[in-house]
């Protein structure tokens, strides 16, 4: 079922932003987090310092949820 993605609020480095991610990234992206004994925003961060200017946060969220799909 298609939706509209939803804004997710995160604190990275100290400031909040937000990204707009459909629930199945958001809870997929949660659930790496979780099983990596991490914070959401921490891997937010992380994702965030290795994405560079080409590529939205939201997008490089995504694109880090779909690797870890295939790896898995």
């Amino acid at each position: 079922m298609m939706q509209r993605p939803q804004k997710r609020s995160l604190t990275l480095k100290g400031h909040r932003t937000s990204v707009s991610l459909e629930d199945a990234f958001w809870d997929a992206f949660r659930d790496i987090a979780q099983s990596r004994n991490r914070a959401v925003n921490d891997l937010a961060a992380e994702i965030d310092a290795m994405r560079g200017t080409d590529c939205g946060l939201a997008s490089a969220i995504r694109l880090f949820v779909l690797e870890q799909s295939r790896r898995s």
